[in-house]
């Protein structure tokens, strides 16, 4: 007997994301080294339909819709260098020894967004099998605002990514959902 497509929806325990270096028409995406996303809060996916009336005779005579954009926001704890890299063509710099070791992330004037997978998963029981989970993966996605970084008095400064998810050019897979009879971590190849 298969197992239930129907689930509950528990808390979020990971996510990591995975640059898209290759989407080419009719072969295989190629993704590259997965990047944790520390401490991750919520991955909400949201969409539009945008629906098209055909009047005529004073009535309605038809109806059409399409899905024409698919959104996710993932806001995280902790601030992270390599995630802000893998979302823009920026790059990380490490340098010093000792006492003046540091870390620097830097953007120029020519950074734009790059594509990326997300794909975030439940703890364990976080679905409603004993044991398994569930896994959310958006295939291609491209940031649509600048990530909400920087400080605030008093208090935690919670990074947040907003980015629209697309289908992919190579594939046309755009998001798939999974719900797992026994957990699983989140591939190392994507």
């Amino acid at each position: 007997m298969p197992i239930s497509r129907v689930t509950k929806l528990y808390a979020v325990q990971d996510a990591k994301l995975a640059p898209l270096t290759a989407d080419p028409t009719g072969g295989t995406p190629t993704y590259g080294a997965l990047v944790d996303v520390p401490g991750i809060k919520e991955v909400e996916i949201s969409g539009d339909v945008e629906v098209k009336e055909l009047r005529g005779d004073n009535q309605l005579l038809d109806s059409d819709s399409a899905i024409s954009n698919v959104t996710v926001k993932f806001p995280h704890a902790k601030l992270s260098l390599d995630v802000l890299a893998a979302l823009m063509t920026s790059t990380v710099t490490d340098s010093g020894t000792g006492a003046t070791e540091s870390t620097t992330w830097e953007m120029d004037g020519t950074t734009k967004p790059s594509p990326f997978k997300l794909e975030a998963v439940t703890p364990v029981s976080g679905g409603d099998l004993l044991g398994g989970d569930v896994h959310f993966a958006l295939h291609k996605c491209v940031m649509s605002s600048f990530p909400t970084i920087g400080l605030a008095e008093e208090d935690y400064k919670t990074p947040e990514v907003e980015a629209r998810a697309l289908p992919l050019i190579s594939t046309g897979k755009w998001i798939k959902v999974t719900i797992n009879k026994t957990a699983a971590a989140i591939a190392a190849t994507p």
